[in-house]
């Protein structure tokens, strides 16, 4: 014999069997949530304007909203007057029904985000400025914290899907993912200390041909196809990632080319930079896929977008176009 509680929830089953097959016949028929939400909260308030206002929606959209649920269902859900807002039979029925059913469906809608982590792809000078603004205000928007990841490769691993968005600098060559421009960097010269281009107060993008040249192949920002065919740089030194780069530069390799950033955040005991006049800026992008990505990516976009606006300069035209080639600041 079925105890109480079974019987209990066998009753409570059979009462909500008709409710549910009801919200399922609105919703195949093209009603959306936010009819529904409007047409309960009116049952309650019996009020257009009040209704309205909880809804943060105008009087004539609650009055759309309302009037296309009657047109959908074919019955007069309310009987309005100038001082009032009843409910018809018909409308009795639907209100008992959604107001103990919408509450639940919401419910289960609700996303539970706990342990949810969006992957932050990155192949080396992580923008610390303003990607950390950016994850912060992401996580206190969303509940979601966001995990940076290295990987050296050109896509910061989001091609392998071991990243949910990537930040990549310089020209992204890849079909099957979305690029965000958030803004350009200056370029500036990395040479080792002991060379004697390490004294000069500046070097010109025109003068780096005639110069030795260490190349990040993977993950680098300056790559020689920049220079026309017949008057590049000659590649002493090629590598794979960011610190044999470095070293090879430390060493006395060639002379290295990077975002003028990146002489805030990777100092070298034995590297300097130098100003570097003429060179066109860097892009700073982030990178999403296609098809497939995390559903919170776009948020991040856009809050990073925000975030790195008041650090970045907006991109130039081209090359050539407004602040290429202005020199900075001597590093120390």
């Amino acid at each position: 014999m079925a105890d109480a509680g079974d019987g209990a929830q066998g009753k409570n089953s059979a009462m909500h069997g008709p409710a549910l097959a009801s919200l399922r016949n609105l919703l195949d028929m093209g009603i959306e949530l936010h009819h529904l939400r409007g047409f309960l909260l009116l049952a309650e308030e019996r009020h257009f304007t009040r209704a309205a206002e909880k809804l943060h929606l105008s009087q004539p959209s609650l009055s759309r909203n309302i009037r296309r649920l009657e047109e959908h269902m074919g019955v007069r859900l309310l009987a309005r007057t100038t001082r009032h807002v009843d409910l018809t039979p018909a409308g009795n029925r639907l209100y008992g029904q959604l107001a103990s059913i919408l509450p639940r469906l919401e419910e289960a809608l609700r996303p539970d985000r706990s342990g949810e982590v969006l992957r932050l792809g990155f192949t080396w000078g992580f923008p610390a400025s303003w990607a950390h603004e950016a994850m912060g205000a992401f996580h206190a928007e969303t509940g979601v914290r966001v995990d940076p990841i290295r990987k050296d490769e050109a896509l910061a691993g989001l091609d392998r899907g071991d990243a949910d968005v990537a930040i990549v600098r310089g020209r992204v060559k890849a079909n099957g993912v979305r690029v965000v421009v958030l803004g350009e960097e200056q370029r500036i010269a990395a040479v080792a200390a002991h060379s004697p281009i390490s004294s000069r107060e500046l070097l010109r993008w025109s003068e780096l041909p005639e110069l030795p040249f260490v190349v990040n192949s993977v993950s680098g920002t300056t790559q020689l196809s920049e220079w026309p065919a017949d008057n590049r740089p000659v590649a002493a030194a090629t590598c794979t990632n960011f610190d044999e780069w470095l070293e090879a530069v430390a060493a006395g390799r060639g002379i290295g080319v990077v975002p003028e950033s990146i002489a805030h955040s990777h100092m070298h005991p034995s590297v300097v930079f130098v100003p570097l006049v003429g060179a066109p800026p860097t892009q700073l992008q982030l990178v999403v896929p296609r098809q497939g990505a995390h559903p919170l990516v776009n948020t991040f976009v856009a809050i990073a977008q925000q975030a790195a606006a008041a650090h970045l300069r907006r991109p130039a035209p081209g090359p050539d176009g407004p602040g290429a080639g202005r020199g900075t600041g001597r590093t120390p």
